[in-house]
């Protein structure tokens, strides 16, 4: 006789008793930018609900989401020094290095990522160093090992270069572990496409980049076997964990590396995917708590250990 399934779906509760991919507050890293400064909150225009924060005011919002049970979150410096060499990205006074100590010594037990990328430091917004208008990617990984040295002296727990240079994974493991770091973990933006999803990130980052685009290093879209080479050969150079950005069009690509490793895999829930869902819920086109949800459990169930997304804190208030 044929099974009839509805049986396992009549209630809430017989549901929730055989659901196959459960959300949970552990899964979840909320991004925060940092500002120099005090005293200063900056809002998005095209982000509603995320803000540029102070070191004083990043304590409350890092303290909210505590509250509500986060775990953990990826920081992002919004720099007011740029120039041509990045040098601000390492200095003892970035905004980022700040934030690391701010947070430890409040939170201690707050897990603290930091993104480890030149673009929002350098006059011209690329990720790496710019020679005769190219990006010199190998002149660019010492200057990604010191930024990912300082995150790491100041107490960063992981550190997550983004700027998708060839060989910065090892240059950074090298760095570290030349130090005495070998305990920090590297997350490392295996898997980052040149997206049309990141407009409103640039903005937040002020990081737009000054002239041509990022197709030189960040991943042409339509590739997926390109994927896994690239995890691969980070996990070889000695990332921990592996990343695919965005995440909401790039499941296939989640689901191809779960599928191939046995190591942590992140997913990034884009800017452009949370404005998208924020301008849907103004014009009231969407139930955006159900949405949010939704979205994000089918980037778990995809094969993705850990999400970063802009609704993590949210989506604390909603998970049952």
């Amino acid at each position: 006789m044929p099974h009839r399934y509805r049986r396992l779906r009549r209630t809430a509760a017989i549901r929730g008793l055989v659901r196959e991919t459960q959300l949970t507050p552990q899964d979840l890293l909320q991004p925060f930018f940092v500002v120099d400064g005090k005293n200063k909150k900056e809002t998005i225009d095209s982000m509603p609900g995320i803000g540029r924060y102070s070191i004083d005011l990043l304590l409350k919002e890092v303290e909210a989401y505590v509250r509500l049970g986060g775990k953990g979150g990826i920081f992002f410096g919004v720099s007011s020094q740029k120039d041509n060499t990045g040098k601000y990205a390492y200095a003892a006074g970035s905004p980022v290095v700040a934030a690391i100590k701010a947070v430890k010594r409040h939170f201690p037990d707050f897990c603290v990522v930091t993104d480890v990328c030149l673009c929002a430091y350098m006059t011209h917004g690329h990720c790496g160093i710019v020679q005769n208008q190219q990006i010199d990617n190998d002149k660019t990984l010492p200057v990604l090992a010191k930024m990912a040295l300082s995150h790491a002296q100041a107490g960063a727990d992981i550190v997550a270069p983004s700027d998708m240079m060839d060989f910065r994974v090892a240059a950074i493991r090298q760095a570290l572990n030349k130090e005495n770091f070998q305990d920090v973990g590297l997350l490392s933006y295996a898997v980052k496409y040149a997206s049309a999803y990141y407009g409103p990130f640039r903005e937040a980052a002020h990081s737009a980049p000054g002239f041509g685009d990022r197709k030189t290093y960040q991943m042409d879209p339509a590739n997926s076997r390109e994927a896994l080479k690239e995890a691969l050969q980070d996990l070889d150079e000695g990332a921990d964990m592996v990343m695919v950005k965005p995440a909401l069009v790039y499941l296939d690509i989640v689901n191809l590396l779960r599928r191939k490793l046995h190591m942590p895999i992140v997913a990034y829930n884009v800017s452009g995917e949370y404005s998208m869902v924020k301008a849907a819920s103004r014009q009231g086109w969407i139930d955006e708590r159900t949405l949010v949800l939704e979205t994000l459990t089918s980037m778990k169930r995809a094969g993705a250990d850990i999400i970063i997304s802009y609704h993590a804190k949210d989506a604390l208030k909603w998970i049952e």
